[in-house]
């Protein structure tokens, strides 16, 4: 298991910056995909961003152009710069990685992803 932990959540003003960081427990961290999947209560958790192994990147809709994700593995870390926020960006995020599929590949279903974190909340005001 990875155990992925995030951390860079916060409370930021419509228009501002956060980066979220994705702390594994493993250093084998860069044989995972990771995705971040952000979660509102009463509604479905949704898929933010995604990077696989070898660095291929994946985005929603909603997000894409405004949000990089991106990995060191060295520190073995993955981060979500998320810019240009908008209240309905208000969230709870969660870090999930995967070890399986190929080396370009990242999934965008959260049944796709056997580790998760346990969240970090962003808030943006308007």
């Amino acid at each position: 298991q990875v155990q992925p932990v995030e951390s860079g959540g916060g409370l930021v003003q419509a228009g501002g910056s956060l980066r979220l960081s994705c702390v594994a427990s493993v250093g084998t961290f860069s044989r995972y995909a990771v995705a971040w999947f952000r979660h509102l209560p009463g509604k479905e958790r949704e898929f933010v961003a995604a990077i696989s192994r070898s660095a291929f990147t994946y985005y929603a809709d909603s997000v894409k152009g405004r949000f990089t994700i991106s990995r060191d593995n060295a520190k073995i870390t993955v981060y979500l710069q998320m810019n240009s926020l908008k209240p309905e960006d208000t969230a709870n995020y969660y870090c999930a990685a995967s070890g399986s599929g190929t080396s370009y590949y990242a999934g965008r279903s959260a049944g796709e992803y056997a580790d998760w974190g346990q969240g970090t909340q962003v808030t943006v005001s308007s």
